[in-house]
């Protein structure tokens, strides 16, 4: 960075959010010691009231403040609120039914854009003011070893990485599908879904027709072993929002992904996962893309009275590009990948590479976390930039959370600086 100003500039918002950072681990860990001692006994009274033989109501409400200072762009500051409030019913001769009602609003503070709002000149908290069916699904389980869900539903394969409901932001993403989940073999687990549309976090729809086809096998001790592929093929060139023609992909991969026990003093974690990628039905690009996914760690269960979960882990991940288009992830979770700030949301023309490391731990029950990226083009070698991230997060007394976070992406060759802080607090039943 060729500006003194500006990087001295950044010098302090690190040092400044660190501290910040720090000081809520301290105030987390008052809180939720004081708070937890009360709260177990009105916690079973809760899930007694919200249950019975007339079925289950279930219901989230999460605040979040979120600050966002992007070069070029507003400074953006927003306080959304979200409520989730499901029914879900009894089963009745093998069929179970559940509906979710879903709605979100700013408190105080809506100055950012929501990618609904309008307020273009301020940097994205992609949270609308909206309400919405979040989910309303009809299951079967009348055939042995074997789910059928049809309706509106959350679907998650693997790690979110290609198929997530992306469940950071405040409405999740979710599916008009049907769903088969199959357990007739022994270690194996057959999915099988197609999707008509999809619920975004934007609350729109997108029309689509596409099959999903994920085949995992255990290894006990070891591993799990998947296969997949994925056809998304969108459509609706009148009803896809942002997500054209250009999107319609068929992927295909394998991924391994486990952990092994060593000497009973710590576990040795590892992740290998390729995928091929191409162009699909209406794409008018023809491309063809590889992505790779590589992840070595350590993982020690107990390092002292009050430190356990110590988590160490290098990680290398490749989104290969073709004829101008990179690799492709439009349902993915891709918020929880290549840093938090969300600069690679959509892959860059020229491709991605990430490397990265992470150090975790739980330190009395409050959970650390610190990752450090490196981003550089796959194809033509560009530095993107590099990005670090830190968050502490605690639940206590099961139904209640608080997290705070921090991320800031340092841009050289691709897009431009950028900081982001979260303060989150929540209840679940």
């Amino acid at each position: 960075m060729s500006n003194p100003g500006a990087l001295r500039q950044l010098e302090n918002r690190a040092v400044l959010a660190i501290s910040v950072f720090w000081i809520a681990v301290l105030l987390t860990v008052m809180a939720a010691t004081a708070a937890a001692a009360g709260l177990s006994e009105f916690n079973d009274r809760v899930e007694d009231a919200l249950q019975g033989d007339w079925g289950k109501i279930n219901f989230n409400i999460r605040w979040r403040f979120e600050y966002v200072d992007q070069q070029g762009k507003e400074i953006a500051k927003g306080d959304p609120i979200r409520l989730r409030l499901g029914y879900l019913t009894p089963k009745w001769k093998a069929f179970q039914a559940y509906g979710e009602f879903e709605g979100n609003t700013p408190v105080f503070l809506d100055d950012y854009n929501s990618l609904r709002n309008g307020k273009t000149r301020y940097a994205v908290i992609a949270d609308p003011d909206k309400a919405e069916l979040n989910q309303g699904w009809l299951a079967f389980s009348g055939i042995q070893d074997t789910l059928v869900k049809a309706g509106r539903q959350k679907i998650v394969f693997n790690n979110h990485r290609f198929i997530g409901n992306v469940g950071w932001r405040q409405m999740e993403q979710t599916y008009d599908a049907a769903l088969i989940v199959n357990q007739t073999l022994k270690n194996v687990d057959l999915k099988v879904a197609f999707i008509a549309n999809v619920r975004t976090i934007t609350s729109t729809d997108v029309n689509m027709k596409s099959p999903l086809l994920n085949i995992g096998y255990t290894l006990s001790g070891i591993g799990k072993l998947t296969g997949y592929g994925y056809w998304l093929d969108y459509d609706d060139a009148d009803n896809s929002g942002p997500f054209s023609y250009a999107f319609s992909t068929q992927t295909y991969g394998i991924r391994f992904n486990g952990s092994t026990d060593m000497l009973g003093d710590f576990d040795l974690l590892y992740t290998a996962e390729y995928a091929y990628q191409s162009d699909y039905k209406n794409n008018p690009v023809d491309y063809n893309a590889n992505y790779f996914h590589f992840v070595g760690g350590i993982k020690i269960p107990k390092a002292g009275a009050r430190l356990s979960n110590v988590i160490a882990k290098i990680g290398w991940e490749y989104l290969g590009s073709d004829n101008g288009v990179g690799l492709k992830t439009p349902l993915g979770t891709n918020h929880a990948f290549q840093g938090w700030a969300d600069q690679f949301l959509v892959t860059p023309p020229d491709g991605v590479v990430d490397m990265y490391g992470a150090v975790g731990t739980s330190l009395a029950g409050v959970n650390l976390l610190g990752v450090y990226h490196q981003f550089d083009a796959a194809k033509g070698g560009a530095d993107y930039g590099n990005e670090i991230d830190f968050q502490v997060s605690k639940t206590f007394a099961k139904r209640y959370s608080l997290l705070v976070a921090y991320a800031n992406y340092f841009a050289n060759d691709y897009k431009s600086d950028t900081w982001k802080f979260w303060f989150q607090a929540g209840v679940s039943f």
